[in-house]
């Protein structure tokens, strides 16, 4: 939420960043107007913001100053902000964004909604993992906390946590796990560190703290000896978990200045009379009240060398009466909060009653109300609880302050339905299943007999669609209970030694969206671009609804096409190299015949290496951070729709063209689409190491067996070239190396450095395929074309081909039409050995033109295997023939628009009152 606090402040931020993620509207919605209010946030302002109102600067270093909405922008100061109107109109992205009232998430307890909904910090986890392989030696001294697998089911009774028990304070739902130490007594405080920022530098400043150091004088040392060293707990489940905070106070300190430096050591601003101190006497909650006329002095006849103490709530048992603070939640109203006095005999149906009646909602029926106990300071889980009917809130009040005072004081009770106005379906995308030719009861036998075990309380009620090619499903239950219970035993599950992977899918209610809102949909490469990939999706998570934010790392762009499937108009935008456009487009390809959005425009932000498609639509070379995240959505708005041609090739290998076994063969397997896998056997030639196209890029491999020979075909869907021969040669090594050692092409430069190094490599070598023409015959449309002297061939879809490079040129012939990538041809061209393809590189020569057509034939008649690639997915294939031929799957791209014209934008706030004011950006 870029909610940013001192490490001493924490406590004092309200954590109610999930509140902009969505919310649930109620059923009359539909046939009422639909309003969104802004989301208000103090404070942490960009840099030179500016108010909306007066137009004055209205940021400031010094401490929170000036208003923020979380979801337009705009800023504003304090008290200009009532003269801004109370709807929010979602800024300059209100044509792509969903609006939180169109989205319902699963109602699930017990669980981190981050963590099954897959919107968790990318950058945190990336940091966390960093830190944890850089610091491994002081990982060891550290628990992870609060992570799914340490948590457990939780009573009723158990569900009040101490924040100190978890996180000191509260802070936004997304920074992740945080580390404590082991021993909670090794630092005197037992101090936590709620993120790895932090403990880094918890870390540092240890290393630091073992240099010499001055020093301390006489009197410093006499008064440090004069003071004593208090652990605090503000409850018993701070002392279950062994985490206090210390005090440090003079020896003769009173009762009272005890008391107020533990009650300021929580952050409990509140009148201390309330509270008095005692001294724990056994493990199970058990305490002794203090001498307040020598508190030190008994609190060491009571303790020991250790002192311990305890906060309390002075509960006056002869006090019949209390007082509870009800929210109304997703209730529209105007009161903030309401005051209920309870007593013993209050039950919750009375309480949801009355406060009902003093917010004013007339006419509806209590009993479809339930009265929920949120505790806000959790920054690994919300933790709520619905109250029973017939609970009574005095007691649930007086536990929580026995467990933990700060907890009470940062808990809150809201009213909420007990019906999902929106329906109680929540769908489970369940992945990393066996792909390929299996049936509906197959899966449902993996599912429910070997990880469910033939339990029917965990049984769904549909399986809505299952991606037989991707391994994948959706699950619909009707009762979020069981849901909630499936997913956490699918989350642990493993088959075939491959953990499950298992998300909770929001749902979009089409019918709440706007008739002019096209919304986004985001698909982000996080391992593309180094660090940019995590950056991007943190970005447009906060810029955008974070439910249409998908990360591709969390079973690819199938979730996010599930989710917007009923939507009968939207945008992708893909964020990756060539090859994660072309896995957005495939999966479109499996999926989109179910969908009311069948062929959705695809933008890209280029992250990867060539970047060659994103060239040719004007998107750039490179996204290098230098653009700001909302400049690249607001580009998203403004481009045109543009058709792609797309093309299958189709590889044909009959039996007497196959490679017989020789002296020397390697085995290799070469799988299919529809997960079978045939053995080929081959002569050690050009490489060692035979590598097959993934199967990630392949469509289904149809198998044709005739009456003596077996007849094998492969068919790959081609965007943006095809090549055969040296081109391929020099991108199979690039694979190659890329798969031994990931590490090493972190960037682009790292990328492009090794492909001149395999060049300048190749050339010093002078091998090749000298015999290439002779051994290739090609055909397009039908006619044969003489073949001058090559190393290797290349087959063109679109006028860019590794990283920008021309090969057709610009060059005017009268036999040749001018090519484009939507025109129905391909154009043929041919490379003569390394020394040309360096030329073409640096722009001095381009390549051979060979021919130009809508149907391309190659036989190769050579008896050893040449290396091919497909969209840069290279491989080493035996002699066949190759068929090239206009696929009928379409694609429809967005392509930057020309006629913006840019400017920089000195004011950061996202907030444009009109679209004469957004024209003008």
């Amino acid at each position: 939420c870029e909610y940013y606090a001192h490490e001493d402040c924490k406590d004092f931020a309200v954590n109610d960043c999930l509140e902009t993620a969505t919310y649930v509207p109620t059923k009359d919605n539909s046939t009422t107007s639909l309003r969104h209010h802004h989301h208000w946030r103090e404070g942490n302002l960009p840099t030179n913001s500016k108010c909306a109102v007066c137009r004055k600067t209205c940021w400031s270093s010094e401490c929170l100053a000036g208003m923020r909405c979380e979801w337009c922008g705009i800023t504003t100061h304090s008290t200009c902000r009532s003269r801004v109107t109370e709807d929010c109109g979602f800024g300059t992205l209100k044509d792509i964004i969903i609006p939180p009232y169109a989205i319902s998430i699963p109602r699930v307890a017990d669980l981190n909604k981050d963590l099954i909904l897959g919107i968790g910090n990318s950058m945190s986890k990336r940091l966390q993992i960093s830190t944890a392989n850089s610091s491994s030696t002081q990982a060891a001294d550290l628990n992870l906390v609060g992570t799914p697998t340490n948590m457990g089911p939780k009573s009723p009774g158990s569900m009040i946590r101490s924040p100190s028990a978890e996180h000191p304070s509260g802070g936004d739902a997304d920074s992740g796990p945080s580390y404590i130490e082991k021993d909670p007594h090794s630092r005197g405080g037992g101090d936590t560190y709620p993120s790895p920022m932090i403990q880094a530098d918890s870390v540092s400043t240890a290393a630091s703290k073992t240099k010499p150091s001055k020093t301390p004088n006489k009197g410093q040392q006499d008064e440090e000896e004069e003071r004593e060293i208090i652990k605090v707990y503000d409850g018993n489940a701070t002392y279950r978990n062994g985490t206090p905070r210390s005090i440090s106070v003079p020896r003769q300190a009173s009762y009272n200045q005890i008391l107020e430096a533990a009650l300021r050591t929580f952050h409990i601003n509140d009148d201390c009379t309330k509270y008095c101190i005692t001294v724990p006497i056994d493990d199970v909650g058990g305490d002794q009240p203090l001498d307040e006329t020598m508190p030190l002095k008994s609190l060491r006849q009571l303790s020991g060398r250790i002192l311990n103490i305890y906060i309390r709530y002075k509960e006056r048992g002869d006090m019949d009466i209390d007082y509870i603070r009800v929210y109304p939640g997703i209730l529209k109203t105007h009161d903030g909060f309401k005051v209920i006095k309870v007593t013993s005999s209050s039950t919750t149906s009375e309480v949801i009653a009355r406060a009902l009646a003093d917010f004013g909602i007339q006419n509806v029926n209590a009993e479809k109300y339930s009265l929920v106990e949120v505790l806000l300071i959790s920054n690994v889980n919300y933790t709520d609880r619905i109250l029973e009917p017939d609970e009574c809130p005095i007691h649930v009040l007086r536990q929580q302050r026995k467990e933990s005072v700060r907890s009470h004081r940062v808990t809150r009770f809201y009213l909420q339905h007990k019906e999902d106005p929106h329906g109680p379906s929540v769908s489970l995308f369940v992945g990393n299943l066996p792909p390929g030719p299996r049936t509906e009861k197959q899966y449902e036998k993996i599912l429910f007999q070997d990880i469910f075990k033939s339990d029917k309380d965990l049984k769904w009620d549909n399986m809505d669609v299952i991606y037989y090619e991707h391994g994948a499903m959706v699950l619909v239950y009707s009762d979020s209970d069981r849901a909630t219970r499936a997913f956490s035993i699918l989350r642990q599950a493993k088959h075939d030694q491959k953990q499950l992977l298992v998300l909770m899918l929001p749902n979009i209610q089409s019918q709440f969206i706007p008739s002019h809102v096209t919304p986004l949909l985001v698909f982000v490469n996080v391992k593309s671009g180094g660090q940019q990939g995590a950056e991007l999706i943190t970005n447009f998570r906060h810029l955008l609804n974070p439910h249409q934010v998908f990360d591709l790392q969390n079973g690819g762009p199938l979730p996010g096409l599930y989710v917007f499937r009923n939507i009968p108009h939207y945008r992708i935008l893909a964020c990756g190299g060539d090859g994660t456009v072309g896995w957005v487009l495939s999966c479109l390809d499996n999926v989109g015949q179910d969908a009311l959005c069948q062929s959705p425009p695809v933008g890209i932000v280029p992250l990867g290496t060539g970047n060659d498609l994103a060239r040719v639509l004007r998107w750039g070379s490179g996204y290098t951070g230098g653009e700001e995240p909302l400049a690249l959505l607001r580009d998203m708005v403004e481009a045109e729709e543009i058709k792609l041609d797309r093309w299958t090739v189709v590889f044909h290998q009959d039996q007497d063209k196959r490679i017989p076994a020789a002296t020397e063969t390697n085995t290799v397997k070469s799988t299919t689409g529809s997960g079978s896998s045939t053995k080929l056997t081959q002569k050690k030639a050009i490489k060692p190491i035979l590598n097959q196209p993934p199967p990630s890029v392949a469509l289904p491999i149809a198998i044709q067996e005739g009456t003596t020979n077996e007849d094998k075909t492969e068919m790959f869907v081609m965007n943006n070239y095809f090549g055969l021969g040296l081109d391929a040669d020099i991108c199979l090594d690039f694979h190659m190396a890329r798969e031994e050692n990931p590490n090493k092409f972190n960037s682009r430069i790292q990328a492009k450095g090794y492909y001149l190094k395999t060049g300048i490599r190749k050339m010093i070598k002078k091998g090749g395929l000298k015999d290439f023409n002779r051994d290739i015959v090609l055909e397009v449309d039908g006619r044969r074309i003489d073949l001058p002297q090559l190393e290797g061939i290349i087959i063109m879809n679109i006028l860019s081909w590794a990283s920008g490079a021309n090969l057709w040129g610009h060059e005017k012939e009268d036999r040749f039409s001018r090519p484009t990538h939507y025109d129905g041809m391909l154009e043929v061209v041919g490379v003569t050995g390394i020394v040309h393809l360096g030329q073409i590189q640096s722009g001095i020569r381009s390549a051979v033109r060979l021919a130009q057509g809508g149907h391309v034939h190659i036989r190769m008649n050579n008896d050893y295997p040449i290396p091919v690639q497909v969209d840069g997915e290279p491989w080493l294939q035996p002699p066949c023939d190759i068929t090239i031929i206009r696929s009928a799957l379409k694609a429809t791209m967005l392509r930057k628009s020309k006629s913006k014209i840019k400017r920089r934008n000195t004011e950061p706030s996202v907030y444009i009152p009109d679209a004469d004011d957004d024209s003008k950006c």
